[in-house]
């Protein structure tokens, strides 16, 4: 009987077990309080596993040549980071992901924390809490400018959302689909325009060698003062010590952030100090809907991987090689 374990953060009696005990699975799941963000209790919970159902936990070299059972590292969503595809190559396991079943619901994280930032949260909040009856305008969303860096599916459900809002919507994107963007009036622009016009910036591009700090000080500097960053895509596409910078200085208004560099945030980081930062733990693409569809999606691609069907459009290494087998 193949063994899945399951590290993601989805309902247990999500469409997945059904799908996974038809097709002959032993299902696991971590014990309370392992910690699979630690290299050593996540080689242990994966010790005899067939396939992984897997998190944003680190998939490390180590990791990787500790299991030699291990088939596939199937994600629940689209971001493949933590994950060592080189290690994943040599070792013959396909990594994949589940694109298309949780664009709308980062969206409209991503339109929620800018709606927050943009009215004064959690600055507004805390000082209720402390008794402080804080009245204070801000500026107007709609008529402002939305920038957006990369339009994927994601950033495309932000876009039209952004439209809805009445907001002027400006993108960088190398490979644009253009009828979209008419479709939508979408402005097409370099990346120094994004950085200059947008009042919110918001990231929507994968994490690559080439993006790794986009926002950094030498970018942050050419952004509008007062503008506000919002991040549901990557941390490591942020420098958080120069954004801490930004925010303490005032130089940027606030951000909103869902993603970090290193995860789960540290209680140590000095962003947590800042009432113009807005925070949540990497759920984004996590409602209802897309847990549901996500959670059947990947039960789907590792049992049709077990019966010989290759997920086309799923995986993400293994370029260019033919005959894998389970």
């Amino acid at each position: 009987m193949p063994k899945v374990v399951i590290t993601a953060k989805i309902a247990k009696e999500g469409p997945h077990n059904k799908i996974f005990h038809e097709h002959g699975f032993d299902v696991v799941y971590p014990s309370q309080g392992c910690d699979v963000f630690q290299e050593d209790q996540l080689i242990g919970v994966l010790q005899g596993a067939d396939a992984v159902l897997a998190g944003s936990e680190p998939y490390t070299p180590r990791v990787i040549e500790s299991l030699p059972q291990l088939r596939t590292i199937t994600r629940a969503g689209v971001g493949y980071d933590a994950v060592n595809l080189e290690a994943c190559d040599r070792a013959n396991i396909p990594v994949c992901i589940t694109p298309g079943v949780n664009h709308h619901s980062v969206a409209e994280h991503t339109i929620a924390l800018l709606m927050a930032v943009a009215r004064g949260f959690p600055h507004l909040d805390r000082k209720v809490r402390v008794g402080e009856w804080s009245r204070k305008s801000f500026p107007r969303v709609m008529g402002k400018t939305l920038g957006l860096v990369g339009l994927g599916r994601i950033g495309q459900a932000t876009a039209t959302r952004g439209v809805g809002l009445g907001m002027r919507v400006i993108v960088h994107e190398p490979y644009p689909d253009r009828d979209f963007c008419q479709k939508w009036n979408i402005e097409l622009v370099d990346l120094n325009t994004v950085l200059a016009q947008a009042d919110f910036l918001s990231l929507h591009c994968p994490s690559t060698p080439e993006s790794r700090h986009l926002i950094r000080k030498e970018n942050i500097d050419k952004m509008k003062p007062g503008a506000v960053l919002i991040n549901t895509a990557r941390g490591t596409l942020v420098n958080e010590a120069d954004l801490y910078e930004a925010l303490h200085t005032r130089r940027l208004a606030a951000a909103g952030l869902d993603v970090f560099e290193v995860e789960p945030l540290p209680l140590t980081s000095p962003l947590l100090t800042l009432d113009n930062v807005l925070v949540s733990g990497h759920i984004a693409g996590l409602d209802d809907e897309s847990a549901h569809d996500t959670s059947k999606m990947c039960a789907e691609i590792i049992t049709g991987l077990h019966q010989g069907r290759w997920p086309t459009g799923c995986v993400m290494n293994l370029k260019g090689k033919t005959g894998w087998t389970w």
